[in-house]
């Protein structure tokens, strides 16, 4: 497996050909002096830009008009001397040079205009290129120059990978030859994945061609969870999620527990910006990078933080310094990072890996990773080639069909003492005639009323509510039958439209229960009759969290690893490194504050930018924090690392209890057996 180091760089130079004096600041020794404050190990750096511009001489493609000698080799010999590994960037989808020369090779809608970013010629943006037409085979000569060109770079990043519905001469020419209707979505579809299936295998071989060990990374913006059928084509993963960027906080944690449990090593990548790629003179405060690459270590990965470097060729030294203060804390805990093995108790199976979906996120997922992390939970993100016996309980959230191959895993699962925790549609068998598995409960279909309203039953519903609780997504209609009732659903009065309607939303509750139940409980499967992780995602209301957390509880008892007092927004995570004979329990804590606004600016990628940023601002310290761990070997230490500070435990009933009076961001505690 290839391994990655620590505290890398992806360093971006999409440049016009409209500014001059490209690289003419480059400086060996400054650029040097610069990576070793920002204590980098690694900067992916360009070979060529969205802009289709080359920053070293090609005969493949155009060398950048205004750059007067090899950038690239001066950049790369210089990263050398001081032991810094140097990837290669290569853009693959988008290509404006290409383009310009080639109109005809761009993607083209079946609406006639073009796809991507620039669907107008008059339109500031870059081209997306068709991987059906001969574009590929440039891009392919191009990439096979670059290798031959650095044959010990440390790998090649290829970015911007996708494939639409494109109707060019060659899609169409490829449709024709498959059977397929230009006329129909599906049928453009299909041809979509030929081209990406072909741009995969041919990429990948031009990658390799000279060296076979040679690393490749194909970016997508997201690593789809359960697109298997793609990594024979990845050396390792790289999981872009800048939380200002568009990505938010909550992306990231769910796409690393997923890619843990692939057999590749992963960095997460965050940016130094404050919005996103393409900002110049943006700065994300120190505080949340620190942040940001301590959750990344957390979560078992390596760590990369995105900047973009000036035309001029100079690396900026206030980004260098903020950086620094993050990777300089990341240096000192890798010891504690190297090998370790994430521990779970829950396995969340995965809507998306199901479905197979694509985008950075599938609702049910989010939601449900959202509740795990506040709850301060244990769990990987799973698809279902996955072996669930590791797990004590399976969480399916809200539309999780059950398939023939998917049951019959399952059913041994259980058969094996496992739970399951069902919600929503989740747990119907395929043709929807009702549920796949005995819940203790009949089912009656969907609710045709929306929104209705939980009433569960006391040691279920939050705490500082007694009243049916609103839930905004249709419910699936069940009668306990064998099962142990949870509560109970009442209707309102009716849905809302222009014949009846009642204040300003919906009409409230009948006043007496419907007779459905909003949940039940039957040996080791808990059923929830509402799609609450979609709710919880889409409304966030604290009355769900408690009332999920409740039911994960009842269904969970004691069977827990971890337990502790912190605040929700807090986040948890434990690891086993075996060689080592420790564990080692993260705890990471940050305010994020959503701050600014929608505002109408002239020109720039931000222009009628709607919504607010999430963002890090003070590392406030949290106090009396205590943790409760069961681990199956005796503890013999626990220390704070990587302070090397020894810290009194108390252990009862194979537990371990710590009491910490404070830390601040992150703390790793260290188990030692």
């Amino acid at each position: 497996m290839h391994s990655l180091r620590y505290r890398q760089i992806h360093l971006d130079f999409h440049t016009s050909p409209c500014i001059d004096g490209i690289g003419a600041a480059f400086d060996k020794e400054e650029y040097q002096e610069t990576l070793r404050l920002g204590h980098v190990d690694s900067i992916t750096t360009f070979a060529k830009c969205h802009h289709g511009w080359s920053y070293h001489p090609t005969v493949v493609g155009k060398m950048h008009p205004h750059l007067s000698f090899d950038l690239l080799s001066a950049q790369f010999a210089a990263c050398k001397e001081i032991d810094v590994n140097v990837p290669i960037y290569v853009s693959a989808g988008v290509d404006n040079v290409a383009s310009h020369d080639h109109p005809e090779w761009r993607e083209v809608g079946p609406d006639g205009r073009y796809n991507g970013w620039s669907s107008s010629n008059i339109a500031a943006g870059f081209h997306k290129m068709c991987f059906n037409s001969p574009y590929l085979g440039y891009l392919c000569d191009q990439i096979r120059e670059v290798v031959r060109m650095f044959p010990t770079c440390d790998g090649i990043f290829l970015d911007i990978i996708s494939q639409g519905q494109c109707c060019c001469r060659w899609c169409l020419e490829v449709m024709e030859r498959e059977g397929l209707d230009a006329e129909i979505e599906a049928d453009r579809k299909a041809c979509a994945r030929i081209g990406l299936e072909r741009y995969y295998k041919e990429t990948t071989a031009a990658c390799k061609g000279d060296r076979s060990s040679m690393p490749v990374f194909h970016n997508s913006g997201h690593i789809p969870r359960g697109r298997r059928d793609i990594l024979k084509y990845f050396s390792h993963l790289e999981l872009e999620s800048l939380p200002t960027g568009g990505w938010g906080y909550d992306h990231f944690p769910v796409s690393a527990k997923y890619c843990r449990m692939l057999d590749l090593d992963f960095m997460g990548m965050t940016g130094k910006f404050h919005t996103t790629w393409g900002e110049f003179g943006g700065f994300k405060h120190p505080n949340a990078l620190r942040y940001e690459c301590a959750a990344m270590l957390a979560y078992g990965a390596k760590c990369s933080v995105g900047d973009q470097l000036h035309p001029d060729g100079r690396l900026d030294t206030s980004t260098y310094s903020i950086i620094g203060e993050a990777y300089t804390e990341v240096e000192a805990k890798e010891p504690w990072c190297v090998g370790a093995e994430n521990v779970a108790d829950i396995g969340l199976l995965s809507v998306q890996a199901l479905n197979g979906g694509v985008n950075r996120e599938d609702v049910p997922d989010t939601g449900a990773a959202r509740i795990l992390l506040e709850t301060h939970a244990l769990f990987d993100v799973i698809d279902d080639e996955m072996d669930f016996a590791p797990y004590k309980a399976l969480v399916l959230p809200d539309m999780v069909t059950i398939t023939a191959g998917l049951k019959s895993k399952l059913e041994a699962y259980l058969a094996g003492g496992g739970k399951l925790f069902l919600t929503g549609s989740s747990g119907l068998s395929e043709d929807g005639s009702g549920f796949a598995f005995d819940v203790g409960a009949a089912h009656e279909g969907e609710s045709d009323l929306l929104p209705d309203f939980a009433l569960a039953h006391e040691g279920l519903r939050p705490a500082f509510v007694n009243s049916p609780l609103v839930m905004y997504m249709k419910s699936q209609r069940i009668r306990v039958t064998d099962g142990e009732s949870l509560g109970d659903v009442y209707d309102p009065y009716f849905n809302r439209n222009f014949r009846h309607f009642c204040s300003h939303q919906h009409a409230p509750n009948r006043p007496g229960p419907s007779g459905y139940d909003c949940g039940v409980l039957n040996g080791n499967i808990l059923y929830l009759a509402h799609p609450v992780f979609s709710i919880y995602r889409g409304f966030g209301a604290v009355a769900y969290k408690e009332y999920i957390e409740n039911a994960l509880d009842l269904l969970l008892g004691d069977a827990v690893s971890l337990e502790t007092n912190l605040p929700s927004i807090s986040r948890v995570s434990m690891t086993h490194q075996a060689d080592e004979n420790r564990y080692i329990v993260h705890l990471l804590h940050a305010n994020t504050i959503n701050r600014g606004g929608s505002m109408n600016l002239a020109g720039g990628t931000v222009a009628g930018r709607q919504g607010s940023f999430e963002v890090i601002d003070e590392l406030l310290p949290v106090r009396d924090v205590e943790v409760t761990v069961r681990v199956p070997q005796p503890v013999s230490r626990v220390t704070l690392e990587p302070q090397g500070e020894d810290i009194s435990f108390e252990a009862l009933d194979g537990a371990v209890h710590v009491h910490l009076d404070e830390f601040t961001c992150h703390q790793m505690v260290v188990l030692h057996c």
